[in-house]
């Protein structure tokens, strides 16, 4: 259920000429969005301009918050505001964060651990084969997977980072919740939305127009301590997502290939200009100063055990057995336990859901009882 000071949020979110930076504007001004939608023209052209102002009102006459909450309901999907506790601490760093986000599934603590891979639209079937190996070995080593749904590489680094157990990944659209782009991804964004985040700061019943891929960027590479692009022309959107992540003090990797081929000059431009050649998963790990876990390529099933408490998993029994010697870093549950970096990540966001464990400081934990 919507608060009304959220409906407000929503609906002012929505009005035309108002992005981020003016919404924020109008919040510094008002202090609320209730308060900034219910002002009069003099005021609201003190901080818009007059034809901002103008259009505000006259947008407002139109717009019904009870049919915006309506419009929510029917779509079945969340919103988030930047003022709530769980909105993404990455995303919320970048200047002008998205105001409103809508979603599918649930953002979860160990999303703090993203890294984005993206790239052309017109892949080369080697380049979907290593969008979707990278984002798998990504995916094993616990890492969330960002990207942006669209055909070609993305699309391959969605389904790479679901083929691992327990991988999550994020999809950050170009339009509403509600008009999936591209459409054959409709499936994709089901699974997706099972097993990680579909989401978007466009209100809902937004088209994909192509002004709004350069904003997606911005919030994929937000979502993400890096991008890696693999495969991109010269004018490949990719490259703004990787322009934007050096403005967000983010990392950027580069997948090379053969020097004939069109989509290596984008990847290829990136090196030269500094960003860190990728060949491997352990690359971006080292870069990122992450250890590079050994999976088994063929890990064992669950099984049942007898359990102190039989509200838990086998893998979440493990891992709170190992926290009884204390406070203890998720590296080492991982390397004692010998679960995937994925399934320890599962099970210690179950276990704080359950009240059982706690997050005492950056990936260390302990037990509550």
């Amino acid at each position: 259920m919507l608060t009304d000071e959220a409906l407000y949020w929503l609906a002012l979110h929505k009005a035309p000429g108002i992005g981020p930076k003016r919404f924020y504007q109008l919040l510094a001004a008002f202090g609320t969005a209730k308060a900034a939608w219910e002002s009069d023209l003099r005021a609201l052209t003190a901080v818009l301009g007059p034809k901002i102002a103008a259009d505000l009102l006259a947008f407002r006459r139109s717009c019904s918050l009870q049919a915006e909450e309506k419009r929510v309901k029917k779509a079945g999907c969340r919103v988030m505001l930047v003022t709530d506790t769980a909105y993404p601490p990455l995303l919320k760093k970048i200047i002008d964060p998205p105001p409103v986000l809508y979603y599918y599934g649930a953002f979860r603590p160990e999303d703090r651990l993203a890294v984005a891979v993206v790239g052309s639209r017109r892949a080369t079937p080697s380049g979907l084969a290593t969008a979707r190996k990278l984002a798998a070995d990504l995916a094993a080593q616990g890492v969330t997977v960002v990207s942006g749904l669209a055909r070609g590489i993305d699309s391959a680094a969605h389904r790479g980072a679901l083929s691992v157990k327990g991988g999550r990944t994020i999809a950050v659209l170009g339009s509403g919740l509600d008009r999936v782009y591209p459409p054959e991804n409709a499936s994709l964004v089901e699974e997706i939305a099972q097993r990680g985040v579909v989401c978007s700061e466009f209100p809902l019943g937004t088209p994909p127009y192509a002004g709004n891929f350069p904003a997606r960027n911005r919030v994929i590479s937000g979502l993400s301590l890096g991008v890696t692009v693999v495969e991109a022309t010269n004018d490949s959107g990719s490259l703004i997502t990787a322009d934007f992540a050096l403005e967000q003090g983010r990392d950027v990797f580069a997948v090379p290939g053969p020097i004939e081929r069109e989509g290596s000059k984008g990847p290829h431009g990136l090196i030269k200009q500094g960003a860190f050649l990728v060949e491997e998963v352990k690359d971006i790990l080292a870069v990122l100063n992450l250890p590079f876990l050994a999976v088994d390529a063929d890990p064992p099933p669950e099984v049942a055990v007898q359990r102190a408490d039989p509200g838990l998993t086998a893998a979440e029994q493990k891992i709170w057995d190992l926290l009884a010697a204390g406070e203890t870093h998720i590296d080492h549950l991982i390397q004692a336990s010998k679960l995937p970096a994925a399934t320890v990540n599962a099970a210690l966001t179950m276990l704080e859901m359950k009240g059982a464990v706690t997050q005492v400081a950056a990936r260390t934990y302990r037990r509550n009882r």
